[in-house]
């Protein structure tokens, strides 16, 4: 798990009285919740390719974002988003005005769905294949950080005193998730975090061409 130490990262977070962040949270954990007590709605929501291509049941690629296979898992999903999620928030609303929080959902949701789609692909014909989970968007979330951000110190947090530039962590986790989407040993799906994360540096730029320019001269500047 890592966190952020958000204090020198003020400017980009000046909090509104709505946490769009927040919402989503509050949101997914009642889902997770729900899912938690009922399989049959569990069932009904998971990401399962092989239903969405025989039942054109599309929606789950959208609904297995809010769905969590352990208190643990979702406690971690939720922890990082609230770390990373409301900097990124913030720094759409700083960029577009009010209409960054609505540019902010439109990224979220389309970073769930888009992080399915490799996954529904591979394993359309696949009925033992079935994933749950926000990690593909929190990915996405984590890499449009990363854009804007390259050079903070990320901590684990179980080690704090130690940080890691984000964009060493963001290259670092794209190698393992890469590597471990082909092992598929883990009953993880690593890869949608590859593509979500993939999808939030793409986002970043598409939403904020500037970004290349701040981003290229942060990294210029570590080495002069």
């Amino acid at each position: 798990m890592i966190s952020c130490n958000l204090l020198d990262l003020q400017e980009a977070t000046t909090y509104m009285s709505l946490s769009i962040t927040l919402v989503i949270v509050g949101i997914t954990a009642l889902i997770s919740y729900q899912g938690f007590k009922n399989r049959e709605f569990f069932d009904k929501l998971k990401h399962y390719p092989v239903a969405e291509e025989k039942n054109k049941e599309y929606y789950r690629m959208l609904t297995s974002g809010f769905l969590h296979g352990s208190w643990m898992h979702l406690i971690i999903n939720m922890y990082v988003l609230l770390q990373f999620g409301e900097v990124i928030e913030n720094q759409f609303v700083s960029v577009f005005g009010n209409l960054g929080r609505i540019i902010y959902v439109i990224f979220y949701l389309t970073a769930i769905v888009i992080a399915d789609i490799p996954t529904f692909l591979k394993h359309k014909h696949n009925p033992g294949f079935s994933s749950i989970g926000a990690s593909g968007a929190v990915s996405a979330v984590v890499f449009a950080f990363i854009m804007y951000y390259p050079l903070h110190g990320l901590t684990f947090i179980f080690f704090p005193f130690f940080a890691i530039p984000a964009i060493i962590l963001g290259i670092g986790y794209l190698i393992y998730s890469s590597w471990a989407s082909e092992k598929g040993r883990d009953n993880l799906d690593h890869l949608a975090h590859f593509t979500g994360a993939i999808y939030g540096v793409i986002f970043a730029i598409v939403s904020n061409p500037s970004i290349i320019q701040s981003f290229t001269q942060e990294i210029m500047g570590a080495f002069q």
